[in-house]
């Protein structure tokens, strides 16, 4: 969501806060702007639109003097008010002498904005923002971090902020309790910011914020403390993720760099988990695992479709019942949890808000819980009792990509994990899978290099303004996951349906104009799906279909084909999503779409 960033140190901060909100762009944004101060006022400067409105904007302020500078800078994703530039952030109270920037939601914002509206306070935005640095500014009596700490107290919601104030013009002041920060240190210099790419031109040694820890940037220091201002020690460790990492790489979008990096990204994720113990280590003790009676796998968005393909996995390896959750859902429905069930978070970022209080909810009902993800030390996999790290690297694309396939492979060697646990497999079955698995890599390698035929389809598929998917079992997910890539990325309308489903309504719509993607590889269910394509077809629709190597009588149905390799039917689903990323992806280009920035969309959502 949105993105904070700030400086302490002698450097030109304007041009460093703009650097970092440039590496924080994949989070998705509107507006933006930064606030700079070296003595005196803080200079203020904030942009509708790209970054590139807000440089310019930067030219026209005069230089500040030489010495120690500090400023922060955001990109904000509207929520509570319209994108605007009153409404960007950095904001200030009356005085102009205390500047915010926030992440999150302020949900008592209403009462908190009548109260001090009361009090003379004037307000200038629509932003539930707005009422940190009046409360601050209210809360204030000499000393900012203890400000920061009583206007704290008063605030309900989650929250990311960085507050900085003429009355200690050389520090930061920022506190986390939800959305993610990140403190970077330097020798001479500190830095701060919603994620670690945008630190990483600067530093390598940073650590997280925990929830309801504050920090105080200088210069020359950085003091952590609790809410309450008891301090707190934290050690910084070495960032090595390269800064090559976060950049296209010679791809014309990271969506595409990301699509293709997916071979490299699945071995990182089975590197060193496909021997006889599996995940043995990073999972004991095995009693909870061999008593557990049920599973519950909560997710938002593409996870939650992973988390869909991961029942299938787990109950027809393991045999235990799995239900699937919208982490969005899960809490509000009172489900049954009890010492006996694993709870399994799904969450690219581990920051995903409403996957965290689904999280939180399990534990707090007794629940043993597990995070697959993909950031290291996020909020997700310290609040859970293990974690599955999917190593896929930086995903800078809004959509997801690659972090959704790894998220396939660590759930089916999870399922693999839990049926040796169990005794569901014997040593012939495993090893035979986990040769499937160790394929796996080679494989999607094979459907990447079907670029260019995708590439010429998908000037076809671009051209219709609906589109309806169909899988089967283990496969109708995929319908799903492929129908959101396709309206994410080119704001084409697609739905994803149960093919069985078809007759029950959908089958109304087909026409001429409604093109169908079929996921039919060849399963125990392909017969059934074949039939499915024979009504689809005589209804004049255009046919598109995933089909698997070999597969003759597909193309006596289907207009157009693209093939998988064949494999164990609980992983067609990871093939099969491959072309259906790179058909979004070419349409998305077709339809002269911004691929890796769609409207309206975030990487992170850290607010319910």
């Amino acid at each position: 969501m949105c993105g904070i960033v700030g400086y302490v140190g002698r450097r030109d901060a304007s041009t460093i806060l703009v650097d970092g909100l440039r590496r924080l762009e994949y989070r998705g944004y509107d507006s933006c702007g930064i606030a700079v101060m070296n003595g005196g006022s803080p200079q203020v400067v904030r942009s509708v639109g790209r970054i590139s409105g807000l440089e310019e904007k930067i030219q026209t302020i005069p230089a500040l003097p030489s010495g120690d500078v500090c400023g922060i800078g955001h990109t904000r994703w509207a929520t509570h008010g319209r994108p605007s530039e009153d409404n960007a952030h950095p904001h200030r109270d009356c005085t102009g002498d205390f500047v915010v920037a926030h992440n999150g939601i302020v949900e008592n914002y209403i009462e908190l904005r009548r109260q001090l509206t009361l009090e003379g306070h004037l307000f200038s935005t629509t932003t539930d923002t707005e009422v940190f640095p009046h409360l601050i500014e209210s809360c204030f009596k000499g000393n900012l971090e203890e400000a920061v700490q009583e206007a704290l107290s008063r605030v309900e919601g989650v929250f990311a902020i960085a507050v900085i104030s003429t009355h200690d013009n050389q520090k930061v002041v920022a506190a986390r309790n939800g959305p993610p920060l990140v403190v970077g240190l330097g020798e001479g210099e500190n830095f701060l910011a919603s994620d670690a790419p945008a630190l990483l031109p600067y530093t390598r040694e940073m650590f997280f914020l925990n929830d309801g820890e504050m920090v105080v940037l200088r210069s020359d220091s950085v003091r952590v403390s609790d809410f309450k201002g008891r301090p707190i020690h934290r050690e910084a460790e070495h960032i090595t993720w390269s800064i090559d990492v976060a950049e296209r790489q010679g791809y014309p979008h990271f969506m595409l760099k990301e699509i293709f990096e997916q071979p490299l990204a699945l071995r990182t994720t089975l590197q060193g988990r496909m021997g006889p113990t599996l995940l043995e280590e990073e999972l004991a003790p095995l009693e909870v695992f061999q008593q557990a009676e049920r599973i519950c796998i909560i997710g938002c968005g593409t996870s939650f479709h992973a988390g869909l393909i991961g029942k299938f996995m787990i109950e027809g390896l393991a045999r235990v019942p799995v239900d699937v959750d919208y982490g969005s859902e899960f809490r509000y429905r009172d489900p049954i949890i009890g010492p006996k069930t694993i709870v399994i978070a799904i969450t690219q970022s581990g920051e995903t808000a409403d996957t965290l209080g689904a999280l939180r909810d399990a534990r707090e009902k007794g629940a043993f819980s597990i995070a697959i993800c993909n950031v290291v030390g996020s909020m997700a996999a310290r609040q859970s009792d293990r974690v599955l790290y999917t190593h896929a690297g930086p995903e800078i694309g809004v959509a997801s990509t690659k972090a959704f396939t790894t998220q396939l492979a660590i759930l089916y060697t999870f399922a693999l994990f839990m049926a040796r646990t169990r005794g569901r497999l014997t040593n012939e079955e495993f090893n035979e899978k986990v040769r499937l698995l160790s394929d796996l890599p080679n494989q999607v390698q094979q459907i990447l290099d079907q670029n260019n035929e995708i590439a010429r389809l998908a000037e076809l598929v671009s051209t219709y303004s609906h589109a309806l998917f169909l899988g089967r079992g283990v496969n109708y997910p995929i319908a799903l996951e492929g129908a959101l890539k396709l309206k994410e990325v080119s704001y084409i309308h697609a739905e994803g349906y149960p093919a069985g489903e078809m007759k029950h309504g959908p089958i109304a719509l087909i026409d001429s104009n409604m093109p169908v993607v079929i996921v039919a590889p060849q399963d125990p269910l392909y017969r059934k799906t074949f039939s499915n394509m024979e009504e689809v077809r005589a209804r004049d629709s255009v046919v598109i279909a995933v089909a698997s190597e070999g597969d003759q009588d597909i193309s006596t149905v289907a207009e157009y084909v693209m093939r998988i390799p064949r494999t164990d039917p609980y992983l067609n689903p990871l093939l099969a999503i491959v072309p259906l990323q790179m058909l979004a992806y070419h349409s998305a280009i077709q339809r002269g779409c911004d691929v890796d920035k769609p409207r309206n969309l975030a990487k992170s959502v850290t607010v319910e």
